[in-house]
């Protein structure tokens, strides 16, 4: 068995994850006190008790997912003795990536609560409420419609390929008018276009602006060499180089993710035969079942799952 650590993105927030883990490890619950007291704020209880829409706030919502994450990683390693580094990959998906560079000890954890915050304020701040959208192109569509259809929401403005998680899920970002324009050529060609309700055009052009904030933070942030290579978004190739892993990252704001080529190369080239997704939610379990049916997903997001997974090793 070949093991590659997955670890999800926003989206998969939900008021209470986490607190089972809390409640019942030791680990997680230092973790959760560590993000508060790096951060200067109680997030562990806004995932405990909401309100929802604060938690979903980007600067929230980033630092908070990693933390639950960390939390399953942490707690695999003391309670169970399953560590990172006996892992073939990591992987995540957009903030994700800071996850899985943290899990495999290439940045620490409050250095990467703390980056994880700067970059969901600066990505709020670099494109106003309302002037940005994205929307994701379900169905019949592959990469290459995608681009298609991006090409003509381009000629209204601005918009790009942002994310090709899937096979039939794609994702178009940028300007409110681009994308506009991006979704009515997709009816042309009978792709489903649904328009997603985020604050801000995560990985198009426009997002420049938070990659300059975070080029700046990333500059003076200690990136150590990870435990066992990450699999980076814009390459969808292994890393273990720490100033290749620097630039990647702020390359990573505006570019594209590369999830479906990611979870290939990790099958195909990598030998990768299990996936195992830490931290809320199974949007990334669902994904990989689709993309390498042949390999085994789990997600690991309670109690049960952690002891379950533990067992099988």
């Amino acid at each position: 068995m070949s093991l590659a650590f997955v670890f999800p993105g926003q989206g998969s927030q939900v008021v209470g994850m986490g607190v089972s883990l809390a409640e019942a490890f030791p680990r997680a619950r230092e973790v959760f006190a560590a993000v508060d007291d790096a951060l200067g704020q109680h997030l562990f209880r806004l995932m405990k008790e909401g309100p929802e829409e604060e938690l979903t706030l980007t600067e929230n919502a980033q630092p908070a997912l990693m933390a639950v994450s960390l939390a399953v990683m942490r707690t695999l390693e003391n309670d169970f003795n399953v560590t990172v580094d006996g892992a073939a990959f990591v992987a995540g998906h957009s903030l994700g990536e800071y996850s899985a560079l943290a899990a495999a000890g290439a940045l620490t954890l409050e250095d990467a609560a703390k980056l994880l915050k700067l970059r969901g304020q600066a990505m709020q701040r670099a494109v106003p409420v309302g002037e940005g959208a994205i929307a994701a192109l379900i169905g019949k569509v592959d990469v290459a419609l995608a681009e298609q259809i991006a090409e003509a929401g381009s000629k209204a403005g601005v918009c790009v390929v942002a994310n090709d998680n899937n096979v039939g899920n794609v994702v178009i970002s940028g300007s409110a008018k681009g994308v506009a324009a991006g979704i009515e050529y997709a009816k042309t060609q009978g792709v489903r276009a649904i328009p997603l309700n985020v604050s801000a055009p995560f990985h198009s052009p426009l997002m420049q602006p938070a990659a300059e904030a975070m080029a700046e933070a990333l500059t003076v942030a200690a990136i150590a060499a990870p435990l066992c290579p990450v699999v980076a978004n814009v390459t969808a190739r292994p890393t273990s180089d720490p100033e290749t892993i620097r630039r990647l990252l702020v390359e990573q704001v505006t570019g594209r993710v590369r999830w479906r080529e990611s979870v290939l190369w990790m099958v195909e080239s990598g030998g990768a035969t299990k996936f195992a997704e830490a931290g809320a939610g199974k949007v990334l379990t669902a994904m990989c079942k689709r993309l390498a049916p042949d390999a085994e997903a789990i997600a690991l997001n309670t109690p049960p799952d952690l002891e379950e997974f533990a067992a099988t090793l």
